[in-house]
């Protein structure tokens, strides 16, 4: 086990001082999301742009 936490950029004394619980989210394979689809991408856009809108318009 320590040598995972090595492999994984985990020094020695971090490892000692890991509970199990985060031992094991730090192992487990995390579910995965399914990627967005088109229309869910750019309601997220709208939502929070990349920059705020010109000016005189309102954001949503």
């Amino acid at each position: 086990m320590l040598q995972t936490a090595v492999r994984m950029g985990v020094a020695p004394e971090a490892f000692w001082r890991l509970s199990l619980r985060e031992w094991r989210l730090m192992t487990t394979a995390a579910p995965t999301a399914a990627p967005l689809g088109r229309a869910e991408l750019e309601r997220l856009a709208e939502i929070w742009p990349d920059s705020p809108p010109p000016s005189g318009e309102v954001a949503p």
